[in-house]
């Protein structure tokens, strides 16, 4: 037995590693997705990829998390007065095995239920919605705050290694976000050992399945330069783009939206532009700067389109975010529906913009967010009731109706279909 080999043996977490990354590939290999249904990994170009949170936990998933992002108080029974999510999801399509059993009731006295993303099937059953609906892929997110807990570490590995099987299985892509939120100072090389272990254990830019540009892996890394007083620094940031670039890496950079000026969400700090300098591809957030269609269109005017100049100048991709809509009532305590979808109407109008503003892939947040009523995947028009919970809905429409919607925008940014200010979606996907 080799040094290696025996240290594998006496790390059963690493071993375990190995075997999923085995079993993966195995997988792969023995479900071939028609050539016609696969994307090209090898570019972000006109792809809308999704972010994926998979956060979300049960009591009984095997997780040891109890009820984290769907209940304030995780290890308590979630139910009335221990909620976070204002969108809840459409579980009529999953498994028995898939549902967990909540404190809430539906108006006609069932039992409502959620889902894991603990679950495998779970997790492939998203990445089949969107080979259904036409939408590219995901982002994977990877909270580096988190990565220290031996016990979030393991769910976010269990998460990573779902998504790279359903990628596969669905033809779709998949690539890995940072998120350095929460982060001390001199913290943020955890992103470094962590992206280190991840080709070394997991070899997870090799995959077939794993999204790449301009000939290399990409890596996302959000929360640069915002100006909410985080208390890791920009040389931070910028040694780990740095090393990211050396190591190979398609460096995709998640900002505040006013980066371009360094101003209002942004620090003024000359160091952020050096930073966006080394990167390749620049992602503003832009959930909350604007609230209507018509504000949509003026920030795409007057903020995307110099950004993309910007960015043009320097050989820089841009990747626009745009989201459905916007709500953390249950959260914060904040108006409930405080961006309205507007049947749809408000996502539609910034895919539009963005399509104008000349921008060739996009950022769409998210698949599965329904902490902040920002979720495209199937959700309910028949939330539990009772006990004052107020929850939104999808306005009456079919529960895959922002599904469709986000494919269709995929077709508008590959000029498969005109440039409208009103949309259709079919009935099928």
């Amino acid at each position: 037995m080799s040094l290696e080999a025996g240290l594998i043996w006496l790390n059963p977490e690493k071993l375990l590693m190995r075997m999923l990354t085995y079993l993966i590939v195995c997988l792969s290999l023995a479900t071939q997705v028609p050539a016609q249904n696969v994307v090209d990994r090898t570019t972000l170009t006109g792809k809308v990829m999704c972010g994926y949170q998979g956060w979300f936990n049960c009591e009984g998933d095997g997780a040891n998390l109890g009820w984290t992002h769907w209940a304030k108080r995780r290890n308590q029974p979630f139910g009335p007065g221990n909620v976070t999510v204002d969108l809840w999801p459409d579980l009529s399509e999953y498994a028995a095995e898939e549902r967990f059993a909540t404190g809430f009731r539906h108006a006609d006295g069932r039992v409502a239920e959620v889902f894991s993303s603990a679950n495998r099937d779970t997790v492939m059953r998203h990445f089949q919605w969107m080979q259904d609906y036409g939408i590219d892929g995901a982002f994977v997110q990877r909270f580096a705050n988190g990565l220290a807990s031996p016990t979030l570490l393991r769910h976010k590995n269990s998460v990573l290694s779902h998504s790279r099987e359903g990628a596969n299985r669905a033809g779709r892509a998949f690539a890995v976000m940072y998120d350095l939120s929460g982060l001390r100072a001199g913290e943020v090389s955890r992103v470094r050992d962590d992206w280190t272990r991840l080709q070394s254990e997991m070899k997870i830019a090799d995959d077939p399945a794993y999204l790449h540009h301009e000939h290399h892996p990409v890596v996302a890394v959000w929360g640069i330069g915002f100006s909410d007083d985080r208390d890791y620094s920009l040389a931070e940031c910028l040694e780990l783009v740095q090393w990211l670039k050396s190591d190979g890496c398609t460096v995709m950079l998640g900002v505040p939206s006013f980066w371009r000026e360094k101003k209002r969400d942004a620090v003024d700090d000359p160091l952020l532009h050096e930073i966006l300098e080394s990167a390749d591809i620049v992602s503003p957030w832009s959930i909350g700067r604007y609230r209507t269609p018509s504000e949509a269109t003026r920030h795409a005017t007057t903020v995307w389109s110099g950004d993309r100049q910007w960015c043009d100048a320097r050989q820089i991709d841009f990747l626009p975010v745009v989201f459905p809509g916007f709500s953390w009532h249950n959260l914060t305590g904040d108006k409930l529906d405080a961006i309205p979808r507007l049947k749809g109407q408000f996502l539609w109008s910034q895919m539009t913009a963005a399509k104008r503003a000349g921008c060739e892939m996009i950022y769409v947040a998210m698949f599965d967010e329904v902490d902040e009523g920002t979720a495209i995947f199937k959700c309910t028009n028949d939330p539990p009731h009772g006990n004052d919970a107020q929850f939104l809905t999808y306005e009456g429409l079919p529960s895959d109706h922002y599904l469709k919607l986000v494919g269709r925008g995929g077709k508008l940014l590959r000029g498969d279909v005109p440039v409208t200010e009103t949309f259709e979606v079919s009935p099928n996907p």
